[in-house]
């Protein structure tokens, strides 16, 4: 189960960074998502140069399964 609405809908890198900066929100404590929210951005700079598609849609695919573990493991 995705943590929001619309992982379904992410194609593009810029559509899964602001993906993930509103699961950011869901999380309970104001350091925990300033300290998420600090490693999407140094990621989606990182990984800003990708060419391949098909690599594109790997890293896609695994953020938002990471930011499903993540927001499930705090609300637990």
């Amino acid at each position: 189960m995705p943590p929001l609405a619309g992982a379904d809908l992410v194609r593009t890198p810029v559509q899964l960074y602001r993906y993930l900066l509103r699961c950011c929100k869901e999380l309970p404590a104001e350091n925990m998502q300033r300290h998420y929210k600090h490693a999407i951005r140094q990621n989606f700079k990182v990984h800003a140069d990708e060419d391949d598609p098909e690599r594109v849609q790997q890293i896609i695919k695994r953020a938002i399964e990471d930011a499903d573990w993540i927001l499930s493991k705090y609300k637990k």
